[in-house]
C-alpha cells in the first residue's frame, strides 16, 4: 500500500478509526532530514502493508494536527494503535527502527 496523505479532514477516518497500527510522519518540503527519511517511510509502507498503515502529515499544511501532537522538530514519527499514541521519535530513523516501532 502507498503512503496516505493525512489531513485534518481525513484524520478521524484514516487514523483514529484504523484497525491497524499507523505510522505518522510529520514532515515539511523544506526539511532536509525529512527528505532523507521519506524513502525509508515509503519502504516501510510497502513492507508492512498487510499489518500496518503509514501516513504523512505536512506540518505547513496541517498546523492544527502538528500542534495537537506537540510537534516541535521534524521529522517526528509517531505510531498510533487504537487511536492512541504508543511510540514516537524525532529525527532520521532507520528502516529497522521504524519497523520495530510498529510491532
Amino acid at each position: 500500500m502507498s503512503v496516505l496523505k493525512i489531513t485534518k479532514d481525513n484524520f478521524e477516518k484514516e487514523v483514529m478509526q484504523s484497525d491497524k497500527p499507523i505510522l505518522l510522519d510529520f514532515w515539511a518540503s523544506w526539511c532536509g532530514p525529512c527528505k532523507m527519511v521519506g524513502p525509508v517511510v515509503e519502504q516501510v509502507a510497502k513492507e508492512t502493508a498487510d499489518v500496518a498503515r503509514v501516513g504523512k502529515i505536512n506540518v505547513d499544511e496541517e498546523q492544527e494536527l502538528a500542534q495537537a501532537f506537540k510537534v516541535m522538530s521534524i521529522p517526528t514519527l509517531v505510531v498510533m494503535k487504537e487511536g492512541k499514541v504508543v511510540k514516537s521519535t524525532v529525527g532520521v530513523q532507520s528502516k529497522q527502527t521504524l519497523l520495530s516501532m510498529l510491532q
